[in-house]
């Protein structure tokens, strides 16, 4: 009674019948408040709790979990085979749960999800193309496709950004792609069109001039007139989806020798191009679209390390040119040249 009559006096106290609900129960319902939350963004967040935390911790009450419960599931989740990635994703979005029915909701007396580092992902890095690779994977996929694969690669743009391209969208007097809108294709149901991942991704990308004829032919052949044309269809005027065009462009990179590379490397070798222009933190988050400095701040450092193995190539030849030669050389060039320095003819070499 002291210690309860203490935690009221320091608005600490919980209520412990409050926790008695299913955490299944509350996670669904936390899911289906989440203003703004973007569709993509709802389907993971569900995916995560059918598969990963309700059959394992959703019939345990709230004020039940504890921090070694939550140890314990992820570990064992580790040991099923589960990825990584998958983990620290379910990890994530457990400890958002429950950190709003400790804070917001005052359910629990604290967040038993205490296990540091346990929401990082760390994914294995991706390759990026060459330029000649990124070239021939545009010539060996199907020709309505060449531009998908020249804009994400030279453009820097997401496949969902491109599918919502419209004619108008294409200024090429300046060379320019407005992005507008990005296509989503939920898991169930048709596509529809929504703002970029964040406000940044409404933006203004310039296009090297080599595309410009790329993109006129496309226009040309496969857009209808219109501003509100799409630029992208498939060959029976339907918009192409994640999983129809993944199978058009698995057979791409494979006829280009380039089998493991996913179309979003193609927008990480455009942004390492881009770095290795010289680009600022600020400009490549603009041509990016992202908001936070984060992800430019990876193709800043590729452009460093690259900038310091430069200054090593140069250093290297500097000290070359520079060495002086070894006492032994010196000494015997001035045995062989000993007659012309004292102001005597060196002897006549035969014939």
């Amino acid at each position: 009674m002291s210690e309860v009559e203490t935690d009221l006096r320091r608005g600490d106290w919980t209520d412990p019948d409050a926790g008695k609900i299913p955490l299944g129960q509350y996670a669904k319902v936390w899911i289906e408040e989440r203003a703004g939350l973007a569709v993509r963004s709802k389907e993971l967040y569900h995916g995560l709790l059918r598969n990963h935390l309700d059959p394992y911790l959703g019939q345990l009450m709230l004020s039940e979990l504890s921090p070694g419960r939550v140890r314990r599931w992820r570990k064992e989740r580790l040991e099923a085979g589960v990825g990584e990635v998958t983990v620290a994703k379910a990890y994530r979005f457990l400890k958002a749960v429950m950190n709003t029915a400790w804070q917001d909701d005052k359910l629990v007396k604290s967040n038993p999800c205490t296990i540091k580092g346990a929401g990082k992902e760390d994914s294995p890095e991706r390759p990026t193309a060459t330029i000649k690779q990124a070239l021939k994977a545009a010539d060996k996929i199907q020709p309505r496709y060449r531009l998908v694969v020249l804009l994400a690669t030279f453009g820097s743009l997401r496949f969902a950004e491109m599918i919502g391209l419209q004619r108008g969208d294409l200024d090429l007097e300046k060379c320019v792609v407005h992005v507008r809108r990005q296509a989503v294709q939920p898991d169930h149901g048709d596509i529809f069109e929504d703002d970029p991942k964040s406000e940044k991704g409404k933006r203004l990308v310039a296009v090297p001039s080599f595309l410009v004829p790329e993109i006129q032919a496309h226009l040309d052949k496969y857009v209808k007139p219109g501003d509100d044309a799409w630029v992208f269809l498939g060959a029976k005027g339907a918009r192409p989806t994640r999983n129809n065009f993944h199978t058009i462009w698995d057979k791409a990179r494979t006829a280009a020798g380039i089998p493991g590379m996913h179309l979003h490397d193609l927008r990480h070798t455009g942004n390492t191009l881009a770095a290795e222009t010289g680009a600022t933190l600020r400009e490549l988050m603009d041509r990016m679209g992202h908001a936070s400095t984060r992800a430019a701040l990876i193709y800043l450092h590729a452009r460093e390390e690259r900038g310091k193995a430069i200054a090593s190539g140069i250093d290297a030849m500097v000290k070359k040119a520079t060495k002086k030669p070894s006492k032994k050389a010196t000494k015997g060039h001035a045995k062989d040249t000993k007659g012309h320095v004292e102001g005597t003819k060196p002897e006549k070499e035969s014939e």
